[in-house]
């Protein structure tokens, strides 16, 4: 009886170089996308379901300088021990658990008036 041919697909054997990964051809699909993207999560600040109707109602946007300027805020907070901050980005107030990366809360100039933040931690001007 001989032994089954090596696959060297399913396994590299041992001390031999790894195989090249195949060049794509015309055609074929592009590289499927990270999991973690399929998820919505990413390496910057996630915004609650409660923040996102709070942006949504109050019709604040957060474009593309606005958000990197926010997910800034959350790092410097982060690089200072906070764990809850509230992060001023030109007229908005974001409430964001820090640790979580997670805004809670949005508030803007219009409706800051009498508006008092608690069970916060640090303040960053971003």
């Amino acid at each position: 009886m001989s032994l089954p041919a090596h696959n060297p697909a399913l396994v590299t054997p041992i001390g031999a170089p790894m195989p090249a990964a195949p060049a794509r051809g015309v055609g074929e699909a592009a590289p499927a996308v990270p999991f973690a993207n399929v998820l919505g999560k990413t390496d910057g600040v996630r915004f609650s379901g409660h923040a996102a109707q709070r942006l949504e109602r109050r019709g604040i946007a957060v474009d593309g300088p606005t958000l990197q300027r926010l997910d800034d805020g959350v790092r410097r907070a982060a690089g200072k021990g906070a764990r809850d901050a509230v992060v001023l980005v030109d007229q908005t107030a974001f409430v964001v658990s820090v640790s979580n990366k997670t805004v809670i809360t949005a508030v803007d100039k219009q409706h800051m008036k009498d508006h008092v933040f608690t069970n916060i931690d640090s303040a960053v001007i971003a």
